[in-house]
């Protein structure tokens, strides 16, 4: 039953993080957590010993448990590795993709295309983010590689992370499903060069996005 309630946290924790809907380095109090997932304190120490290792939480000596931080340096490092991984997955993916690969792209894509972009408060809707991963997850799944699949997911949780800033700042004035739709099309050309070079386009845009915002917060609360 432990292990259970461990997973059932760990999994909801988990999306709450990614969503944004804990602030970065905003505390993670044991007491708090076990009373509104009404779980033991033992359940929710050991989820967050789960999302520390995957480094979406952090734990201090005496501090206990902690969001982990965002910055801007933190987020050139993370798309810098992004666009490298994400480039190679593709290319590969693109030389080795059967009719199997390309169905499932054209797929994912049309699930988030047909899927609405923006929740009420202005966010991501929660179906078109599991989507939009879907689609990315799609494009790389032919690449042949056990270990660059699972380095290209861990940094595309990470990205998570900061993905709702960037909607939040352009507020929909980004043609996102453009840039989706030249990717696929490139992808299924099996034009590698042109679908590297869309899909460093379209991260590097996400990232001076979101940059922009993190850096006028910063701004503001030295002004303050």
């Amino acid at each position: 039953m432990s292990g259970s309630a461990t997973q059932t946290v760990y999994e909801k924790l988990r999306a709450s993080l990614l969503a944004g809907l804990y602030q970065p380095e905003e505390k993670l109090k044991i007491s708090e957590l076990g009373a509104a997932f009404a779980v033991s304190p033992g359940a929710i120490r050991e989820a967050l010993a789960r999302l520390t290792a995957e480094g979406l939480v952090t734990a201090l000596p005496q501090r206990g448990f902690r969001v982990a931080p965002v910055s801007v340096a933190d987020l050139r490092d993370l798309t810098d590795m992004r666009i490298e991984i994400e480039t190679k997955c593709l290319r590969r993916a693109i030389a080795n993709g059967d009719l199997g690969w390309e169905t499932a792209v054209i797929a994912a894509h049309h699930r988030m295309a047909a899927t609405p972009i923006a929740a009420d408060d202005g966010s991501f809707s929660p179906a078109w983010t599991i989507a939009h991963g879907e689609f990315h997850a799609a494009l790389a799944q032919a690449c042949g590689s056990f270990w660059m699949l699972r380095v290209r997911d861990l940094l595309f949780v990470h990205n998570e992370r900061y993905l709702d800033l960037a909607r939040k700042a352009d507020r929909g004035r980004r043609d996102a499903a453009r840039e989706h739709r030249e990717l696929m099309e490139a992808a299924l050309a099996r034009d590698a060069e042109r679908a590297a070079a869309v899909m460093a386009a379209h991260l590097g845009k996400t990232r001076d996005t979101i940059e922009a915002v993190l850096l006028a917060s910063a701004a503001l609360s030295a002004q303050r």
